[in-house]
C-alpha cells in the first residue's frame, strides 16, 4: 500500500524543508543535472510537490498522494496518479527516468525497477537520487527515524544495496556521483558534485536499460 498519509496531511511541512535547507536542495539539484540526460522525453517517479522536475526541466510525473500532485500540477508537471510498482504508461514510453529519495518510500524496490525499465526505450536510462544509509545523514536519518513526518517508514539503501537492484532489474550501471558533504547545517553554499560516492550522503547513480 502506497505511503501517501505523509505526504498527503503534511505538504506545507515537506514544501518547508526545501526552504530551510535551500543549499542542500540545490547542491543536489547540481548533482541529478551532471548526469541527467539532456534531451528526450522523461519522467519522475514519485515526482511529489515537483520541485525537483520542474527545476530540472521534467514535464511529466506520477505520484500517489493527491496533495502533492495538486502542487506539482501548479509548477506545470503533468502529473497523474500511479505507484512506481504499477506504472501507467506503455512500454517503450520515454527516454529517462528519475527517482528522487523514492525509492525508500516504496513498497516493493524490486517491482519498482521492473516497471522503470519495461516503461523505458530500448537504450534508456534510468537516474536514481538517495540518501546512502551509511552517509553522515543517512545514520542521522536512521537513528531519528521515528521522529520525523516523512521517514518513519522509509527504508534506506546503500550505495551497493541500489547497485544491485539496477543490475539484477535490467540495467548496467553507467556513472555516479555524489554531493551533501558535511551535516546539514554546515552546507552554506551550493556544493559540487564529485564523482563516485562514499563520502557525499546524497548519491545519485545513473544506469542504461540492458536488452
Amino acid at each position: 500500500m502506497a505511503k501517501t498519509a505523509p505526504f498527503d496531511n503534511h505538504l506545507v511541512e515537506y514544501e518547508k524543508w526545501f526552504v530551510d535547507n535551500i543549499f542542500t536542495f540545490l547542491s543536489e539539484i547540481e548533482a541529478i543535472r551532471s548526469i541527467l540526460p539532456q534531451k528526450g522525453k522523461g519522467i519522475e517517479i514519485g515526482v511529489g510537490s515537483g520541485i525537483f522536475a520542474s527545476a530540472l526541466g521534467i514535464k511529466e510525473g506520477c505520484d500517489p498522494s493527491a496533495s502533492m500532485r495538486i502542487q506539482a500540477q501548479k509548477r506545470g508537471i503533468n502529473v497523474i496518479d500511479g505507484i512506481a510498482e504499477n506504472l501507467p504508461y506503455k512500454n517503450s514510453s520515454f527516454d529517462y527516468a528519475l527517482m528522487v529519495t523514492t525509492i525508500c518510500f516504496v513498497d516493493d524496490a524490486q517491482k519498482t525497477l521492473q516497471e522503470i525499465n519495461r516503461i523505458l526505450k530500448p537504450e534508456g536510462e534510468v537516474i536514481v537520487g538517495f540518501v546512502d544509509k551509511n552517509s553522515p545523514v543517512g545514520k542521522l536519518y536512521l537513528l531519528n527515524r521515528g521522529k520525523s513526518l516523512f521517514y518513519k517508514e522509509a527504508e534506506f539503501f546503500s550505495t551497493e544495496d541500489i547497485n544491485e537492484l539496477l543490475m539484477s532489474n535490467g540495467f548496467v550501471i553507467i556513472q555516479s556521483c555524489q554531493t551533501v558533504f558535511g551535516g546539514l547545517n554546515d552546507i552554506k553554499n551550493i556544493q559540487q558534485p564529485e564523482k563516485g560516492s562514499g563520502k557525499g550522503s546524497f548519491v545519485v547513480i545513473k544506469a542504461k536499460k540492458h536488452e
